[in-house]
């Protein structure tokens, strides 16, 4: 009890009195994670990698000490998908193919998580080389990212409300400083109780397959193919080509020069209907706009109804994410 009063005492002192310092912010930062046992969060994500952006609707609930279910969703609501972690593991939910895999994983806490609080507080109070500033309304962080691919996003600004110290705005940016990936949250409830259900994972399952109606099954038609937009220096295409599948098409680019990788897509399979999530190997990563499965040589995911895979003896972790995140030029074959 001392502990949660004396954090309510450093905000409002942190809100009512004049400018305050960096060391004052970050105390008052600690003391909030030290009593947060639970929040809800909505935003708006988008993503700036393709040819145009993509915004998302994101929806974050968290419950001590570590039941998370984050919601991504598109405008056109044609892409969901749901992260779950509770005691059963990490599950990555793709209602539309009525899949669901689970995975061997510390998500997460192993890297940089833009929409998720406690996430960036971490990061603020690891950077010790931390930018900060204070506006009227607004404490502004620049932090250094711990993402799979920091290096091509190394740095972040994480605005928060000097009112309560909510999450108000992320900006993740390149090297150059362009913005690649901005959260703009619109609504955060600290504290939030929630059912004593709400992280279990059929009943998230049953409820994702109700909210967003299975996928048809696909024709055998012309496959949209989807190009990277961005390669690492030195690589380029040279071949492609389309087989036939039992489950439509499948296309095979294969690209050379420094380094050498193939990028596969094809129709997805719509799964019968189930509460069984299939073990895959790999890490969650998050895409901005899906959530793929990463391990070292391979990076697995699926868009609008297309499984993507990249296959790679040379690429690196993060020049996979990179490939996979600016997969968006389309061209009919």
């Amino acid at each position: 009890m001392f502990r949660v009063l004396l954090g309510i005492m450093l905000l409002i002192a942190l809100a009512g009195c004049g400018t305050k310092s960096q060391g004052d912010v970050i105390k008052a930062l600690d003391e909030k994670m030290n009593d947060l046992t639970s929040y809800q969060a909505k935003a708006k994500l988008t993503l700036k990698t393709g040819t145009e952006p993509q915004v998302y609707d994101v929806e974050i609930w968290y419950k001590e000490p570590a039941y998370y279910r984050v919601s991504l969703k598109n405008a056109e609501k044609d892409q969901s998908q749901m992260i779950l972690r509770n005691d059963e593991g990490v599950f990555v939910i793709t209602p539309a193919l009525n899949k669901t895999f689970r995975f061997q994983s510390d998500w997460p806490k192993n890297s940089s998580q833009a929409y998720l609080y406690e996430s960036l507080i971490k990061d603020i109070l690891s950077d010790k080389k931390a930018n900060f500033k204070a506006t009227k309304d607004y404490y502004v962080f620049e932090t250094k990212t711990n993402y799979p691919n920091s290096k091509i996003i190394p740095r972040q600004e994480i605005k928060l409300s000097k009112k309560d110290l909510s999450p108000v705005s992320v900006k993740v940016m390149d090297p150059d400083m362009n913005a690649l990936l901005t959260v703009e949250f619109s609504k955060v409830e600290f504290n939030k109780k929630f059912d004593k259900d709400a992280f279990d994972t059929t009943k998230n399952m049953t409820g994702a397959r109700l909210e967003i109606p299975t996928m048809a099954k696909p024709k055998n038609e012309a496959l949209e193919v989807m190009y990277p937009v961005s390669l690492p220096e030195g690589v380029e295409q040279i071949d492609e080509k389309e087989v036939a599948t039992e489950n439509g098409k499948r296309m095979i680019m294969t690209f050379g020069g420094k380094k050498a990788f193939t990028l596969v897509q094809e129709t997805a399979r719509v799964l019968p209907a189930s509460n069984t999530a299939v073990l895959v190997n790999g890490e969650p990563v998050d895409l901005g706009f899906a959530v793929g499965a990463l391990t070292d040589h391979s990076l697995t995911w699926t868009y609008k109804g297309i499984e993507f895979m990249i296959a790679s003896n040379d690429l690196t972790r993060e020049e996979m994410v990179m490939i996979a995140r600016s997969v968006q030029g389309k061209a009919v074959k």
